[in-house]
């Protein structure tokens, strides 16, 4: 039962954040929702973390899909009692 630890990245996810772990992409999103919620210098700069955000946003959730996929798996192979 051979499982990658890590769930293919979508195309649409810059290469830094499709190497991330999910705790990696979590912490990154909180620090850029952090930001942008004190308000960013430039509108530039808000829609970069903007952005940013929801590049990391995706990455999270192909982490959640993976480990439920792999729960779900992992209920099937056990015996009802």
């Amino acid at each position: 039962m051979a499982q990658s630890s890590s769930p293919a990245p979508s195309a649409s996810a810059p290469a830094d954040v499709a190497s991330l772990s999910y705790e990696e992409a979590r912490d990154e999103l909180v620090t850029v929702v952090s930001e942008l919620e004190q308000g960013a210098s430039t509108l530039e700069r808000s829609l970069a973390l903007w952005e940013r955000g929801e590049a990391l946003a995706r990455r999270c959730e192909e982490w959640l899909l993976g480990a439920r996929e792999r729960l779900e798996a992992a209920r099937r192979q056990v015996p009802a009692e």
